[in-house]
């Protein structure tokens, strides 16, 4: 409930620091449309794995965890199509694999252990961190590698470590974490419906 004797200075104040901060994520998702030739090439390599009957995995921490719920449940539920389901799990949302996995052998531990459990040669792991020095999902992108899958990063400016260890990793061009995860959700959403598009043309859309 917003205060009815508010300071107008204040207020204007709040105002002014919303707009920049609003301005700024808008401007950081531009210069990522810049790379939108890694973001086709990142769709190239999850269509061909879903036409090859292969899955896709996500991991990630915090908002990036979200992100890779999102990513997931897009994919098996549905987008903005009435399409069947595609294979997809966000190795974030199993509360009991997380904690006996953590620990049992360690947080760094807990997507490589499920990645290893459900993960096969030809799927797909996106591996989220805007750091890209988070060692969980490291260790993750490192096990896919040695279980044949493809390997797709999202991260921030420098890319971290994770961007050595990604076939393909976009490098969203900020320091600042909540508009990295920002343009993050927002070409996620955009793999999404070019998913669909592609292995869905003519099914209904949803809405």
């Amino acid at each position: 409930m917003i205060e009815k004797n508010a300071d107008p200075k204040e207020r204007l104040t709040a105002a002014q620091d919303i707009r920049a901060n609003l301005l700024q994520s808008s401007r950081t998702l531009a210069a990522t449309a810049e790379d939108s030739e890694i973001i086709a090439r990142m769709s190239e390599v999850l269509l061909k794995t879903l036409r090859q009957g292969g899955r896709i995995l996500t991991c990630g921490n915090g908002g990036s965890a979200c992100d890779a719920q999102n990513f997931a449940d897009e994919l098996v539920g549905r987008f903005e199509r009435n399409r069947p389901p595609l294979s997809a799990i966000a190795l974030t949302v199993n509360s009991s694999d997380l904690t006996a996995i953590s620990n049992d052998f360690g947080f760094e531990t807990v997507f490589e252990r499920q990645l290893e459990a459900h993960g096969r040669s030809g799927d797909t792991l996106v591996a989220i961190s805007t750091s890209g020095n988070s060692e969980n999902v490291l260790r993750a992108a490192k096990k896919a590698h040695e279980l044949g899958l493809n390997v797709l990063g999202f991260s921030g400016k420098t890319g971290g470590k994770l961007k050595t260890l990604c076939g393909i990793c976009l490098c969203v061009p900020s320091d600042k974490t909540s508009h990295v995860q920002d343009t993050h959700i927002a070409v996620i959403q955009t793999l999404c419906g070019v998913i669909e598009d592609a292995l869905f043309p003519h099914a209904p859309k949803a809405h």
